[in-house]
């Protein structure tokens, strides 16, 4: 391709979206182009990375035995209304009526379809297990679109469904998406871990998570570097330890004090003259409708979904203001486990359940007490890890300090279970003539994420340096003075030799040397060719973009030492 005849929008100036840098290096570099938040069209060498990408997720789903279909990105809320997720998804759910008034969405996530198309041709356990997958764009409305192609409103994921005749044959399907997922992201050179991860509006009863690890990545990720553990911070679970001095408070008589307007730990910390960790929260939630007194330390933060899990609830909820007043007969601020109302389960955290003489809202507006002591002054229903792990925390597993890294999300699997085909009514006839319903999983990655993954990953000061396997082009030839016959004369010899068997992006163009080395940096092809002064000596240049090693080449042997060199670095 010759690049005087290409569309390559590179920008000289820094874009204005500059959040993490492969957004700002595939918008300068002429990749992506925002349309609007969250929207972004794929310009042609964006467009060729994607395609390259999405061939690679498409074999490797095909090798684990995925049967390709697609399913309309246009989806009947009748479907979601079966699910009971065109009410509980979310505000992310974008819907609309068509001319007649009948309600769809756009979907984000396909089970329901795919439940469908299975109920009305899968009657048999004979023709179990089976795996069909697509690769769909998606749509959620994200109300803080970030990252460019990280969270979109719009983009394009692969997603596999399988069904299956029980949990052995869900295990099975669900084991080999997991290696085709690693697969992946070793062909895209990509570093990964595999988290223990929360289902979210998806469902299901266990799911992992695939993240690369980066510092601008917009997930939390808790880490031990002692045995691997790793996990999505929100649920990450945390080992246990002895119980610290700094924990058992010498006063345990239990004493009202007066606290005016001090609602925050910090405020009545200050006040107290004691340390944020000698006081406990009670903050009350509603859990599938019952009222829960969670308590975690004052420095600590509540992870909603471990709480979810400890209580077994689908639906939690923090209470407003009118329900904290009738639990506790005092407004928000001032809430304490003490003289709770009756109907209140009382949670404690690990770390609460060991502590004593502790400082709690009274309930009592403009009062705390102090000396507090679990037991004896009120009532533990459930002790359960149910605070955020932080660094330090110890590892659930070795007991290890655990880390703190970012990362991005660019893939999920769940498995489902039978939440889907029993609301759905999808049966099978099993061996023994029973009906049953299907056991599913469900396998998602996000395909036009993985471009913006890979450039975060695969970049330095100078621009984007792309694997082999999914870089635009294999070759850059760079005409260095276009004016010069004899130039001229060899790039297009080697352009036309080479371009039989590589895909060679040829600068033809009439820009300076500077703005030539600079684009051709800047958009990251892995192999250079330079055919500048040295040609007048029988000499070319070959560059690494990687390394930005160099090689002088006889032009006679141009042709065999860039094959060899170009086997290597797809090798490597």
């Amino acid at each position: 391709m010759r690049l005087s005849s290409y569309y390559l929008p590179t920008l000289r100036e820094e874009p204005s979206e500059r959040e993490i840098p492969s957004l700002r290096l595939l918008l300068k570099a002429g990749y992506i182009r925002r349309i609007a938040a969250g929207v972004y069209t794929f310009l042609p060498l964006g467009f060729s990375v994607y395609k390259k990408i999405e061939n690679i997720v498409r074999e490797e789903m095909n090798r684990a035995g995925g049967i390709e279909i697609l399913m309309p990105a246009l989806n009947p809320s009748e479907l979601w209304e079966e699910s009971g997720r065109w009410t509980n998804f979310g505000p992310e759910l974008f819907k609309l009526k068509d001319r007649t008034g009948r309600d769809f969405c756009l979907a984000p996530t396909h089970e329901e379809v795919s439940v469908e198309i299975v109920r009305r041709t899968v009657k048999s356990y004979r023709q179990l297990p089976l795996l069909i997958y697509h690769i769909q764009t998606k749509f959620r409305d994200e109300p803080r679109p970030r990252g460019g192609l990280i969270r979109a409103k719009e983009f394009v994921m692969k997603d596999l469904y399988s069904f299956d005749r029980d949990d052995k044959g869900l295990d099975e399907s669900f084991e080999k998406i997991k290696i085709a997922y690693e697969r992946i992201l070793q062909r895209l050179k990509l570093p990964y871990l595999v988290l223990e991860a929360e289902a979210g509006a998806i469902g299901g009863k266990y799911t992992l998570e695939f993240t690369v690890p980066t510092p601008s990545g917009e997930d939390e990720v808790i880490l031990c570097e002692n045995c691997g553990y790793a996990s999505a911070k929100s649920i990450a679970r945390i080992g246990e330890r002895d119980t610290q001095e700094e924990d058992i408070s010498e006063d345990t008589n239990l004493k009202k004090v007066h606290t005016p307007n001090l609602t925050t730990v910090a405020e009545v910390a200050s006040f107290l003259g004691i340390e944020p960790k000698k006081l406990v929260k009670t903050l009350l939630y509603l859990l599938d409708g019952k009222p829960i007194a969670a308590l975690i330390r004052g420095d600590r933060e509540l992870s909603e979904s471990k709480l979810a899990l400890a209580i077994g609830a689908k639906e939690i909820r923090m209470a407003d203001e009118e329900t904290i007043l009738r639990l506790t007969n005092a407004p928000m601020g001032f809430s304490g486990p003490v003289n709770l109302k009756e109907e209140v389960t009382i949670v404690a955290d690990k770390e609460v359940a060991g502590m004593k003489g502790f400082v709690t809202g009274a309930n009592e507006k403009d009062y705390h007490f102090l000396g507090v002591v679990p037991g004896r002054d009120f009532k533990i229903s459930l002790v359960a890890d149910i605070r955020v792990a932080q660094m330090g925390d110890p590892c659930p597993q070795c007991g290890e300090d655990l880390m703190e890294i970012r990362g991005i999300e660019v893939g999920h699997i769940f498995k489902l279970g039978t939440e889907y085909s029993e609301k759905m009514q999808a049966y099978f006839q099993d061996e023994d003539g029973s009906l049953k319903p299907f056991v599913m999983g469900c396998y998602g990655l996000g395909v036009s994420r993985l471009v913006s993954a890979i450039a975060e990953v695969h970049h330095d000061e100078d621009g984007l340096c792309w694997p082999p396997c999914v870089a635009p082009f294999d070759i850059i030839l760079i005409l260095v003075n276009s004016q010069d016959e004899e130039q001229r004369r060899v790039a297009e010899d080697i352009y036309a030799r080479l371009s039989d068997r590589m895909s060679v992006l040829y600068d033809d163009r009439e820009e300076s040397p500077g703005v030539k080395f600079k684009d051709a940096d800047l958009i990251g092809i892995p192999l250079q060719i330079v055919v500048g002064r040295k040609v007048k000596d029988g000499i070319v240049e070959l560059r690494l973009r990687k390394n930005h090693q160099t090689e002088d080449v006889p032009i006679e042997e141009v042709e065999e030492r860039t094959f060899a060199v170009w086997e290597k670095i797809k090798a490597e």
